[in-house]
């Protein structure tokens, strides 16, 4: 079971490269806005897996809840920001 954990949670990282190429080299504030969400998503999944791998489930879940519920708020909090930003321009 580690084997292909392990295997799942590389393949992740690699996955991750997508969304932060796109968050340095974006070229609109909402295509930034979306690859934070996506980096937020898999960081979840990642921590998931990371519980399945040391047999800690319970306890990453609820790590995993608290990511979320703070990386949905940032993304409201961010895109707020921007909003007044651009009213005022």
């Amino acid at each position: 079971m580690t084997g292909v954990t392990n295997l799942i949670i590389l393949l992740f990282i690699v996955a991750l490269a997508i969304p932060f190429y796109r968050l340095i080299k974006g070229p609109t504030v909402f295509d930034r806005l979306l690859s934070i969400g996506a980096i937020g998503g898999k960081a979840i999944v990642l921590i998931l897996l990371l519980g399945l791998m040391y047999d800690r489930l319970s306890m990453f879940v609820d790590i995993a809840l608290g990511y979320a519920f703070l990386n949905f708020i940032g993304g409201i909090a961010m895109a707020e920001y921007f909003r007044l930003k651009k009213e005022d321009d």
